[in-house]
């Protein structure tokens, strides 16, 4: 088996970790929790993603039709182009780390409700099976099964009248799985540079257009 498919296929079993916690969640607070597969209201603006997120959302892509796909490449494209002109810095491959942390606001304002590229008309995300963890783990706080809260915000129409932090049956190993998700992210990045990183982030629409040559040199090119 090739290695980046092995690696990439562990990593779709991570995300069917999360997704078997979020069900549950669901089965077991059914009057608390709005969230089902085809709400949209959280799949507005942009938001940052791993490049192993990225990879993984590629599979998904590339299995839609080639008009859809042709379409939602020009429509990435034309996304990008408008954020280089917020700031002129953030140029291809579109690495969010080529650019200081302080400036990736500007690039993805809470204000900003511009539907995600990948939503159908109906709703539905285009590649479901194959997005981003961030959105599967967006819509309930993030309490590990220690206690500690990693993530203490909600989705406004989840739990409305109560607390869910004080839930304990919504708790998860987080700590756990962001470990497993950190050495599968740096095993990628071993893979395709040789080198070691903690960290590369990119939004949807540069994922959609990622050249994997230029993400390379981009990796390479960044500071330590």
């Amino acid at each position: 088996m090739n290695a980046m498919k092995e690696l990439l296929d562990r990593y779709g079993a991570l995300l069917g970790e999360v997704d078997a916690w979020f069900q549950r969640c669901l089965d077991q607070q059914p009057d608390l929790i709005a969230c089902r597969n085809g709400c949209s209201e959280c799949c507005r603006g942009l938001f940052d993603i791993t490049l192993l997120d990225a990879f993984y959302l590629r599979i998904g892509f590339d299995k839609l039709p080639e008009p859809l796909k042709a379409e939602l490449v020009e429509e990435a494209s034309r996304r990008l182009e408008l954020l280089s002109r917020v700031n002129p810095e953030f140029v291809e491959p579109w690495l969010l780390n080529a650019i200081p942390e302080d400036d990736w606001d500007a690039l993805m304002p809470e204000e900003d409700e511009t539907p995600c590229l990948l939503l159908s008309e109906t709703g539905g995300c285009l590649v479901y099976e194959h997005r981003p963890m961030t959105c599967r783990l967006n819509g309930i706080p993030l309490i590990d099964v220690s206690g500690e809260e990693l993530f203490d915000e909600w989705c406004t129409l989840n739990f409305t009248g109560e607390d869910p932090r004080h839930l304990a049956d919504l708790r998860f190993g987080f700590t756990e799985l962001f470990t497993r998700e950190l050495l599968m992210f740096r095993e990628l990045v071993s893979r395709l540079t040789g080198t070691a990183r903690n960290e590369v982030d990119l939004f949807i629409p540069a994922a959609i257009v990622m050249d994997r040559e230029k993400i390379v040199a981009a990796i390479a090119a960044l500071k330590p």
